[in-house]
């Protein structure tokens, strides 16, 4: 059997986390088998479509390498993967259905279904518009909302290549809306239409669905199609793993681990764990090693907690197996222009992209660090208080004379020698006379203009001999005359 799977959101609003779990899931089992991969929009509902939901949707696959083999921008053997051009598709199945006689043109209005099920639960009873079925059925004009005859009142059962054998029972069963009145397909009838045409063999999907499944498997059974294999994702819990993520607490806009920084290998990896279980101690995955590892069988019943210092924390693993080069590059995409330009300029860029590379996370972090000048000191001559020169429990006149001492022992330093080591030689028998915090803090505040940053070594080493010598020169005048 050829693996056909989809991917079927709706475009009313952004993808988050949830949904994007079970396109990778869909994903990986389809390229896992050398099978087919569908992105379909599933836009009958127009009042809730949301303007540009169809282009998000693409990006946010494409920035995670989810590739498709048929979508919106590229039709099957089956015509558009976009439901609201697969009007006629719908029609003729549920055309088939009146002729077998599963199907009758809705005779109530919405206020009378309504009073209906009123009377229900004034009569502490469930409401099934099965009870209601019009005794003689009028001819459908395709103008008024057609309904589903349930054939058969039974206890379904049916196996989930998750769960295992699930059933449910007869109160699972209502006859519902197959084409509305304005047309469009109800989403329990046009995904059933379109799995089939589509040759859709494996269908993966929330576990909200399973209640729904009596409904789609009698169907499946009225028109005739066989059924794929069901593959029900289990819950992505919040961080307290106690109830299921929900926008409020974290599941936001999948685009939004993007721009704050994070990689996409990092993401699928992280993702593909939450509710997957390798089978091995192995945690850090390239979406190669995925595909060749993900497997049915080792899906999750339970759900599993977003935990996002996790998530941070498998980014970082991922960032440090980028390449220089490609560090450096996603790194300029959160640096400001004018910082890049002055690391540039003065020859201390990639000098200063290992320090980075150890300082963070995700690349969002160097946003932050650059909004707060925390490399900006390589190229530009800092600017600080007086009173921050000076160590605790010392005074200004002794520390002017500790940067004196320093600037006439890296005076004497050959400029061809000039490296963070041979700084360190030559001034740590001099620290360790006066104590290290008496000579290195105001070092490191001449030099940085900060109370944290790299250590006084390393920074002299990027910026050079001569502007080392006027940062401490500098120290030493900001301290008055002396």
């Amino acid at each position: 059997m050829s693996v056909v799977t989809r991917f079927a959101p709706s475009p009313t609003g952004y993808l988050h986390i949830g949904g994007i779990r079970t396109a990778l899931f869909a994903w990986l089992w389809a390229r896992k088998n050398n099978g087919t991969y569908i992105l379909r929009i599933e836009d009958t509902d127009k009042e809730r479509e949301v303007a540009g939901s169809v282009e998000h949707i693409q990006e946010s696959l494409r920035w995670l390498s989810l590739d498709w083999d048929y979508g919106p921008d590229k039709e099957g053997p089956f015509g558009s993967t976009i439901q609201s051009n697969r009007l006629l598709t719908y029609k003729e199945a549920a055309m088939k259905l009146v002729e077998k006689g599963y199907a009758y043109p809705d005779p109530y209005t919405p206020q009378e279904i309504e009073s209906l099920r009123k009377k229900a639960t004034e009569e502490k009873r469930p409401f099934l518009m099965r009870e209601y079925r019009p005794q003689n059925i009028e001819t459908w004009d395709g103008k008024r909302p057609l309904r589903f005859r349930v054939p058969e009142i039974k206890r379904y059962k049916w196996m989930d290549a998750v769960r295992g054998e699930l059933e449910a029972g007869e109160e699972a069963l209502d006859d519902f809306i197959l084409i509305k009145g304005d047309g469009y397909p109800t989403y329990n009838f046009a995904h059933i239409v379109d799995d089939h045409n589509m040759g859709v063999t494996h269908v993966f999907r929330g576990d909200e669905f399973v209640s729904s499944t009596p409904k789609y498997l009698s169907l499946y059974d009225a028109l005739g199609f066989e059924r794929p294999v069901f593959a029900t994702m289990p819950p992505i819990m919040g961080p307290d793993g106690k109830k299921k993520l929900s926008k409020r607490d974290g599941a936001k806009d999948i685009l939004d681990f993007m721009k704050d920084g994070y990689l996409p290998e990092a993401m699928v990896n992280f993702l593909a764990l939450i509710g997957w279980n390798p089978g091995t101690d192995q945690e850090l995955f390239t979406i190669d090693e995925l595909k060749i590892a993900f497997s049915l069988d080792q899906i999750q019943k339970h759900g599993g907690a977003f935990n996002e210092e996790k998530l941070k924390w498998m980014n970082r693993e991922h960032m440090l197996r980028l390449t220089p080069d490609a560090f450096t590059a996603g790194a300029k995409g959160f640096l400001s222009e004018e910082s890049v330009k002055a690391l540039e300029g003065k020859n201390v860029f990639d000098s200063v992209v290992p320090l980075m590379r150890e300082r963070i996370h995700t690349f969002g972090d160097l946003r932050t660090m650059d909004e707060d000048g925390e490399w900006l000191y390589f190229a530009v001559t800092p600017s600080y208080e007086p009173a921050k020169l000076i160590p605790k429990g010392q005074d200004a006149t002794g520390t002017q004379r500790r940067l004196a001492e320093l600037f006439q022992c890296l005076s004497g330093l050959p400029d061809d020698a000039w490296s963070a080591d041979a700084v360190k030689d030559a001034v740590w028998e001099f620290a360790e006379k006066e104590g290290k915090g008496a000579v290195l803090w105001p070092m490191r505040v001449a030099l940085s203009g900060r109370e944290k940053s790299p250590d006084p070594f390393t920074i002299a080493g990027i910026i050079g001999k001569d502007a080392t010598l006027e940062r401490i020169r500098n120290g030493m005048d900001t301290l008055g005359p002396g």
